[in-house]
């Protein structure tokens, strides 16, 4: 209250502080000043801080800013986002996240930020065990980890997986060019660090191009015959700084090439010193990033030391210069990618908040098919005909009215997940069918959900020949509506083939949300079968994310499933549920 009167932000209580290398200012309980840099770092904790700041102490690291917010009672991740996102001295921003006060806004914050500058998250608590630890570490809702990873690709954030990867990936984005491509080039002095180099880059999705025949020709003019002038490029063993200079001179400048990884393994002729020289010299001429993998600990000990000097990250491994080079690739096709807004779609909200208001009256919470019908058919969605039916001698008529074959649901308020208590009869041809089916529901129900309300059954037009996907919504603590996209049926649990989007999204959202799936072939048809209509998939992924963007209140939502037919014949939602918050 103190600051706000006086317009003062606040940060923390119960962290360990600010630091600004620039000003100079360090107010914090670390023991020294870090040196300067361009790597701004934000920390829930300050204990993890500590450990950090002794790190680049240690010369391993520069920071441009550094703060640590402890429980946030005013500043926040968000806050200090946006500000460092204009601020010229920090080229790359890293935050380590434990929970987030406004998933939206950080979403709306942080895709603004990374349309100019990569910021890179790691998050804790992303198992059950990890996110308990987060509760009573600093009281904060650690979200669930599928609206972490949909936030983070929506708002255009790296995600790194742990302190190492965050500072590998810190490292290039804070003293190299930016990727451009994704075809790399290796030049190495082993064969063996190549080709770990080569499979690593090929499993992050990255290239290993095929060089230029120029290239290729005047390197085998140079190189020894035993030498390899195809990438990856091996110079051999014996190789002296000069043959490095030659080899990188030529890979850079191939028009193939985006970017380039130098491996230098300690061997008895090995000149680490001056070949590092070469390497720092070469990456300051280019406008492609140059990593660094000198390979080692005692004797590459000077080498790394140049390397730093030249701005030239360098990575004890292949597999890790690989993956700092894959997250610049990701960072590189998320700023490329187009920012599109959520349209909206045509709806009719009155019908839907009569319902609610119903159901609330009535003191409950969830709302089975029988009611939901009027949700969707107010959303837009096609559903098939239906009709609640009281008795076996009403859902005979209504069987009769709509057509064999039908479907036969139990319709109680009390029972969402009908087929688990056997509340559900398909394909249901005739008079007798339908009775014997009508009896068996009702009493299934009452003996598997003692005291539930029965209100009959739902006695529906049996629906075949499409593909069963599943669109659902979650309501998380931070981010809010979470969409879900997957194959629907009884086996969408077993399977866990979800792909999620925080809502509201915008078409292209909806379209990567489908192809991202394991199962997409299925949909795109196989061995000639027709493809499953894809923009009817889309539709009914933008309609549940305006609808549950209009009503907040919406706490779960599943239509499951949601019958695609092939292409141009649209989709059908037969089976829906929803809970109120």
């Amino acid at each position: 209250e103190i600051a706000r009167k006086y317009h003062l932000r606040l940060i923390g209580p119960n962290c360990l502080g600010v630091i600004d290398t620039g000003t100079p200012l360090n107010a914090t309980f670390a023991a020294g000043m870090p040196p300067a840099g361009p790597i701004a770092f934000l920390s829930h904790t300050g204990a993890l801080g500590t450990a950090v700041l002794d790190m680049a102490l240690a010369g391993r690291i520069g920071f441009s800013k550094f703060v640590s917010l402890g429980n946030k009672a005013d500043v926040s991740e968000i806050d200090l986002l946006e500000a460092w996102g204009d601020d010229p001295a920090s080229r790359v921003i890293l935050i380590y996240v434990e929970g987030l006060p406004d998933g939206q806004r950080f979403i709306q914050v942080a895709r603004k930020v990374t349309r100019h500058k990569p910021v890179v998250a790691i998050k804790s608590g992303v198992t059950k065990s990890g996110s308990r630890a987060v509760s009573s570490h600093t009281g904060s809702l650690a979200g669930s980890e599928a609206a972490y990873k949909a936030a983070f690709r929506q708002a255009g954030v790296i995600r790194a997986t742990s302190m190492e990867a965050l500072f590998d990936y810190a490292r290039a984005f804070a003293y190299q060019p930016l990727l451009k491509g994704d075809r790399i080039g290796i030049v190495t002095n082993a064969g063996g660090p190549g080709i770990l180099a080569t499979d690593a880059l090929e499993h992050a999705g990255l290239e290993i191009p095929r060089l230029a025949r120029e290239t290729v020709g005047a390197l085998e003019a140079h190189l020894p015959g035993a030498a390899s002038a195809a990438n990856p490029v091996d110079v051999l063993g014996d190789a002296l700084a000069d043959r490095y200079e030659h080899a990188i001179r030529l890979v850079l400048a191939d028009p193939n090439v985006d970017g380039l990884i130098v491996i230098v393994t300690p061997q008895a002729m090995t000149e680490i010193e001056r070949t590092a020289h070469v390497v720092g010299r070469m990456a300051r001429e280019t406008d492609k990033p140059v990593l660094g993998c000198f390979m080692g600990e005692a004797r590459i000990e000077a080498g790394i030391e140049v390397l730093r000097q030249y701005g030239v990250p360098n990575y004890p491994f292949p597999e890790r210069a690989a993956a700092a080079l894959a997250a610049m690739s990701a960072y590189r096709r998320e700023r490329e990618r187009p920012i599109f807004e959520a349209q909206p779609c045509e709806v009719c909200i009155p019908p839907v908040r009569e319902l609610f208001d119903r159901v609330r009256a009535e003191g409950r919470v969830s709302i089975g098919d029988a009611e939901a019908r009027e949700v969707l058919e107010a959303y837009g969605f096609p559903v098939p005909k239906s009709r609640l039916a009281k008795t076996s001698d009403e859902a005979i008529e209504v069987a009769e009215e709509i057509g064999y074959p039908v479907v036969l649901k139990v319709a109680s308020p009390d029972i969402l997940h009908k087929t688990d208590v056997g509340g559900v009869k398909l394909n249901l041809s005739t008079p007798d069918d339908v009775r014997d089916a009508f009896d068996l529901i009702v009493y299934r129900a009452g003996r598997y959900v003692p005291g539930a309300r029965i209100w009959g059954c739902l006695v529906q037009q049996m629906v075949s020949g499409g593909r069963e996907v599943l669109v659902g919504m979650s309501r998380d603590p931070q981010f809010g509506p979470l969409v879900a996209f997957g194959l629907g049926g009884i086996y969408v649990e077993a399977l866990k083939d979800v792909a999620f989007r925080v809502a509201p999204f915008s078409r292209q959202e909806a379209e990567e949300m489908i192809r991202e799936i394991r199962a997409y072939p299925l949909l795109e048809g196989i061995r000639g079968e027709p493809p499953a209509d894809h923009e009817a998939m889309v539709d009914a992924l933008l309609r549940v994310s305006q609808l549950v963007t209009d009503f907040p209140e919406i706490v779960e939502l599943d239509i499951n499933p949601l019958m695609v037919f092939d292409e141009g014949r649209g989709a059908m939602a037969i089976d829906m549920r929803l809970v109120l918050g």
